[in-house]
């Protein structure tokens, strides 16, 4: 008994075209005998799924089928299912589903190959990443042979029609009861074979040399930044074009400053007194200069002052972050006696004006403490 065909593809029987194909995409995939060698078992799935999908696909078929089932096509009815896979059926999605099997997509025409993209990791300052830079690297990297001009032929010489192709880069083979395009396994889809290889680069048209390259690191520059240099990769093969070179950009914690975006912190620790008798400090910034900040009688530990402008510029922008001061209230240590009395003293003559914090938080804790015996 023949397997329905929308159980086949495992759609519904109101499935439209898009669901079809989506389904046909799916299981050709799974099943395709390239992907499954001397497995006979996938490859008739392979072909009831083909002749499902070839089936519905096609309105005058599918309604036939919908009516008579698989009588519709026995004794010559519809045409029969052998039909083959032209008018845009199997064909016109053969290539989009199996492209990468079958090598296509990957080659420019002519079968030359692009070259390989390449990567650098570059690590700069917070400095460097504040006003940018002109930095040199090294990449050690396949260039085009000068002695052959990427050719990969001897000089004087020049790459033969591929006899088993004629220089179409692909062969047909029969697969079944359908035949199916591969690429040239002589050429390796290029469509021409090299009889007298050039000496320097041994026929591939490319040779390792470390190139020095000049890269431009604009002011403002974050971690984790991606520059792309095209064409700056490792050449194509015999002739392709070459790849592109990505550098990645790190930047290193800084002794002083951190980063947020285009604002930058710094964590500065002040004396007791200071912030309590009021006074200031200056800090030194990106720009090489000094800024004086102002400590109001009274700071609190932790209090943030902003230095408008002298932040981080923002990428090709003509806008500058702040700098968020941060003070650290330091606590004395190893004190003498005379420090030791003194402090004793005002903590004698102190009342909770002087510390309204934590004679406040103490209170509530008290009446919260009280809250139980109630």
């Amino acid at each position: 008994m023949k397997a329905d065909f929308y159980e086949t593809l495992s759609v519904s029987r109101n499935a439209d075209e898009k669901e079809l194909k989506s389904a046909f995409r799916k299981l050709a995939m799974k099943y395709h005998p390239d992907r499954n060698p001397g497995d006979a078992e996938a490859e008739q799935k392979f072909k009831e799924i083909n002749l499902a999908y070839e089936t519905l696909r096609d309105p005058q078929k599918r309604a036939a089928y919908d009516r008579f089932g698989h009588a519709a096509f026995e004794n010559g009815g519809m045409g029969g299912h052998g039909g083959g896979f032209g008018g845009g059926g199997f064909a016109d999605i053969f290539e989009d589903i199996f492209g990468d099997i079958m090598g296509g997509g990957r080659r420019r025409s002519g079968g030359r190959d692009r070259g390989a993209d390449l990567r650098y990791n570059m690590e700069i300052t917070l400095e460097e990443a504040y006003t940018g830079k002109t930095a040199q690297i090294h990449v050690p990297t396949s260039v085009s042979c000068d002695e052959c001009s990427g050719s990969g032929a001897k000089p004087g010489s020049s790459p033969a029609q591929c006899s088993m192709c004629h220089g179409a880069g692909r062969v047909r083979a029969a697969q079944g009861f359908f035949s199916i395009e591969r690429t040239c396994p002589q050429c390796q889809g290029r469509g021409e074979i090299i009889k007298d290889p050039c000496t320097k680069c041994s026929g591939q048209g490319r040779v390792v040399e470390e190139r020095s390259l000049s890269v431009n690191i604009p002011a403002g520059i974050e971690d984790g930044t991606r520059i792309r240099l095209a064409g700056e990769g490792e050449a194509g093969l015999r002739g392709g074009p070459a790849g592109d070179l990505y550098i990645f950009l790190s930047v290193k914690p800084h002794e002083f400053f951190q980063r947020d975006g285009a604002d930058l912190y710094c964590k500065v620790p002040i004396s007791m007194t200071t912030a309590a008798l009021g006074g200031s400090f200056e800090v030194a910034t990106l720009d090489g200069t000094q800024t004086r900040v102002k400590v109001p009688e009274g700071t609190q530990n932790g209090r943030q002052f902003r230095m408008r402008g002298k932040g981080m510029p923002v990428l090709r922008q003509p806008q500058v972050g702040d700098l968020y001061i941060q003070v650290a209230v330091e606590t004395p240590q190893n004190l003498t006696r005379k420090q030791r009395e003194l402090l004793e003293e005002f903590e004698k003559i102190s009342s909770g004006e002087n510390s309204p914090q934590s004679t406040g938080f103490f209170a509530r804790m008290k009446d919260f403490l009280e809250s139980f015996g109630e």
